[in-house]
């Protein structure tokens, strides 16, 4: 049985990593294909496109990379001919899966799309074209199965949340304090500025400001290798910012408190139980094009997971230095609140507790295939 998989970014790289393990332990013999990086690769993939070559992100970076993404979209079809897989397994990465999709469709081949693009979101009609191009859909969150059958009477699959699985998979390196420096009797400030160059330029400036307001504490960077370092220039040149790589978990397993970039991060952050702020901003134009189209009230997943306002968002006018620093000093100051956020975190946890999000669906889109 062949199987082509198509991740578009680090995060899809990672849980579609987990994914082909659990389908291998379903099916040994599986030969597997597609777009992804090292952790798809080790664990057996044959990478035909690196993610690193796909890493857009933002409208003004899709259309300034918009010939090249057509390119690869291309290669990525004619590839798949040639591969003749029984089935196309797409992660995340929704402009370029979508299109997969309805190719994979038009050419009779089946399609699984495993974290879908959240179509609840903004632009909701996206839901009817998943609904014609996808076999099956499995979901990660809990209310995408209630969006689904609302939207468009589509019974799709939640399996659980990836995130969890690599949460529950993840051990401490027992060194990491000693090894990194990291004085335990001081407060330790997770700084999570994202992985992708377009948030840091805008996000690094902001958390620099804000640890210099606050030299007694200790200011951890969870950074990133493939990224250009200059990217972290003005929190390198501060004393009491320490940078520690590939190692997030670690970090939030020791943290009093964080500054978190909106993304996955927000939700690995609570499910480690740590008090966070969530900060955002991208170009002025892009901002006034993304909130026209958005059509839910938060953007944390923290906050949509919960239904209402567990962490503070502070997006766009509103991440400025001394907004960020007030609720960085509640966190750490106010017993109350940090108690009453810690507690919607365990509501959050019970919620996503389902078992292993990649065995569940492992062994759903097997099922399918006999």
């Amino acid at each position: 049985m062949k199987l082509y998989i198509i991740a578009g970014e680090r995060s899809g790289d990672l849980h579609g990593s987990n994914l082909v393990k659990a389908l291998k332990n379903g099916n040994p013999s599986l030969s597997l294909r597609g777009f992804g990086g090292e952790e798809m690769k080790n664990v057996g993939v044959d990478i035909f496109v690196h993610y690193e070559q796909l890493a857009f992100m933002g409208f003004v970076a899709l259309l300034t990379n918009a010939f090249k993404i057509i390119k690869y979209i291309r290669l990525c079809k004619k590839d798949i001919l040639q591969f003749k897989p029984d089935a196309i397994v797409l992660i995340d990465y929704g402009g370029f899966n979508r299109r997969i999709a309805e190719f994979g469709k038009k050419n009779r081949i089946k399609v699984f799309y495993y974290i879908p693009p959240k179509v609840w979101a903004w632009y909701q009609n996206r839901a009817f074209e998943l609904k014609r191009n996808v076999d099956r859909l499995f979901v990660i969150l809990p209310f995408e199965k209630k969006f689904f059958k609302e939207k468009c009477n589509w019974d799709v699959d939640y399996v659980g949340n990836p995130v969890l699985d690599a949460i529950k998979a993840f051990k401490m390196d027992p060194d990491f304090l000693k090894k990194n420096g990291i004085n335990r009797q001081k407060k330790i400030i997770a700084l999570l500025p994202g992985s992708r160059k377009m948030e840091l330029r805008k996000i690094v400036p902001l958390m620099a400001d804000v640890v210099k307001r606050n030299p007694d504490y200790q200011f951890i960077v969870a950074a990133v290798n493939n990224l250009n370092q200059e990217l972290y220039t003005e929190l390198k040149n501060i004393q009491n910012v320490k940078f520690v790589y590939e190692a997030s978990y670690d970090l939030l397993s020791v943290a009093d408190a964080a500054i978190v970039t909106s993304g996955t991060a927000t939700l690995e952050t609570g499910v480690f139980k740590v008090p966070q702020v969530v900060v955002y901003k991208m170009g002025a134009i892009e901002y006034q094009l993304v909130s026209r189209l958005v059509e839910v009230k938060y953007i944390s997943l923290v906050n949509l997971i919960a239904g209402k306002l567990v962490i503070k968002e502070l997006i766009q006018d509103a991440a400025q230095p001394n907004q960020v620093n007030g609720e960085l000093n509640l966190l750490l100051m106010d017993g109350n609140y940090r108690t009453t956020m810690l507690a919607e975190y365990d509501t959050i946890f019970k919620t996503l507790d389902t078992g292993s999000a990649s065995e569940n669906t492992a062994r759903l889109m097997l099922e399918a295939l006999k």
